[in-house]
């Protein structure tokens, strides 16, 4: 008999195991001999088929006397099942879990007891730290007994207190918001065609409000009438919060975005309405000149250079470039009060570089702008370039394949110091010579570890100095032509006719 139980335990994956009672001179039942186990049941102590054939005394000397050890006397006395819900089983033993909790069921089979033991803490700490992890609870109820069951993540989720046991149907309505009680409706109608229902309901727990998702479905008999209803719930608050606040800085962005891209298209046709380049070199007195404006690459870094090659009434010209600071409408603002006042000046006869530079330095510090500019008149008769700056790099000049800055006058930029001066330089071109008069957008970059430029600028004006002469300009042009990231870039390219 007991070579049958145990071939036919070894096979059953359960925890389970077969007792016969040892019994005293009396007859009575005074402990239980492990006669069988099952193939895969070893106890907490790791012991499997090892156990056969001794005492649970010596087994698990701490069940003696017990709940466990009497409800084993009561079966084997009684002949009557009997089961021991949540039985915490203690060891301190090194190496072992100190506390251990199962549900037992005996039943009284073949004279002895098989008994089946579930371990419930391993599984519940499971499910414990994946509610806990996922903000999770579930939740059962019984459609025919309207019996609800609540996991522990339930009750953390709706903060409440595991004794008072899970909320009616009524309470959790009532908890719900008003506005989303269509979404529980479609959940229903949904369930009610044999389908799962995943929604986000809004529910006022305490003083907050949560947004929980519901991934509901029905448990239905053979004939499909349902019996049961199973819910996972999670708490996705913070995610929504999240993604609304994300949502309000993408909103944010955006209109950030077009209202910068508003002002740079703004800002850009300003700048065309005020200086408009044009397509082909410009022929002055004695003089051939050519435009160039490149936006930076940027597209909302519309910057507030600006450019002047205009012819004086007695034949000299007037040359000019400058760079505000800033970027955007602003920049493009300052701009325009700066060349608007220039042409005014040189209207009634103003032409002298400095004295224009420090009308113009006047008006930087009575608006609250700054900006550098290179301001020149050139004389044709003799080839004299008079000219000043205000902060602003020196023109570069190319002679017969060789290219070097003029030399530097004193000027601060325009709007630091009202009572500023500025000095003028006066050198004599030769016919043939190239000059470019351009801002920082040409030769600067904001990468620290790239270098400025202009030694490279500089080589290719020497070497557009040695083109043919009809030539030099419109290759000049094209060489230079490589927009800066961050800066928009003016160049004003001149060539001095015989």
């Amino acid at each position: 008999m007991r070579e049958v139980v145990r071939e036919l335990l070894s096979v059953i994956p359960a925890g389970c195991s077969w007792l016969l009672p040892v019994t005293g001179p009396d007859g009575t039942v005074t402990d239980f001999e492990v006669a069988a186990t099952g193939g895969a049941d070893n106890d907490i102590y790791r012991r499997g088929a090892s156990r056969v054939h001794h005492r649970l005394s010596e087994l698990y000397p701490r069940i003696v006397g017990g709940p466990l050890w009497q409800l084993y006397l009561d079966v084997q006395r009684t002949g009557e099942p009997g089961e021991l819900r949540e039985f915490r089983y203690h060891e301190e033993r090194a190496g072992i879990v100190p506390n251990t909790l199962f549900d037992v069921s005996v039943h009284r089979v073949l004279g002895g007891l098989l008994v089946w033991w579930q371990r419930l803490d391993e599984d519940r700490r499971r499910i414990e730290r994946t509610e806990l992890l996922g903000n999770l609870g579930w939740t059962e109820y019984d459609l025919t007994t309207a019996e609800n069951s609540w996991s522990p993540g339930m009750y953390r989720i709706f903060e409440r207190d595991p004794g008072l046991g899970p909320m009616s149907r009524s309470d959790q309505a009532r908890a719900m918001d008003p506005e989303d009680r269509g979404f529980a409706e479609a959940a229903w109608q949904t369930l009610g065609q044999g389908e799962v229902s995943d929604v986000t309901v809004r529910f006022r727990i305490g003083s907050t409000v949560k947004h929980l998702r519901i991934l509901s479905d029905v448990i239905t008999d053979a004939a499909g009438a349902p019996l049961k209803i199973n819910a996972v719930v999670q708490d996705v608050t913070a995610r929504i919060d999240t993604r609304t606040a994300i949502e309000r800085l993408s909103d944010q962005l955006r209109s950030r975005e077009l209202t910068a891209l508003a002002e740079h298209r703004l800002a850009a046709q300003l700048q065309h309405l005020i200086q408009p380049v044009p397509p082909a070199p410009i022929p002055l007195p004695g003089l051939q000149v050519m435009v160039s404006y490149l936006p930076a690459e940027s597209a909302i870094r519309v910057g507030g250079d600006w450019y002047h090659a205009h012819e004086l009434p007695d034949g000299r010209v007037l040359l000019a470039v400058g760079d505000m600071a800033g970027h955007g409408l602003a920049a493009a603002n300052g701009m325009a009060h700066l060349r608007f006042a220039l042409i005014g000046w040189l209207a009634i006869g103003i032409d002298d570089p400095a004295t224009l530079l420090r009308h113009l330095n006047r008006l930087c510090v009575q608006l609250h702008l700054t900006g550098t500019a290179v301001l020149a008149v050139y004389h044709p008769a003799s080839r004299a370039l008079t000219w000043a700056r205000a902060g602003h790099a020196a023109p570069l000049l190319a002679r017969r394949g060789t290219a070097l800055p003029l030399d530097l006058p004193a000027g601060l930029l325009l709007g630091a110091d009202e009572e500023s001066t500025y000095q003028v330089l006066s050198p004599v071109l030769s016919a043939g010579d190239l000059l470019l008069f351009y801002t920082d957008g040409l030769i600067e970059r904001r990468v620290p570890t790239q270098p400025a430029l202009l030694t490279e600028v500089l080589e290719t004006l020497a070497a557009a100095s040695a083109e043919p002469p009809e030539q030099a300009l419109p290759k000049l042009a094209a060489r230079l032509n490589r927009p800066s990231p961050d800066d928009d870039t003016c160049t004003v390219a001149v060539r001095v006719l015989s």
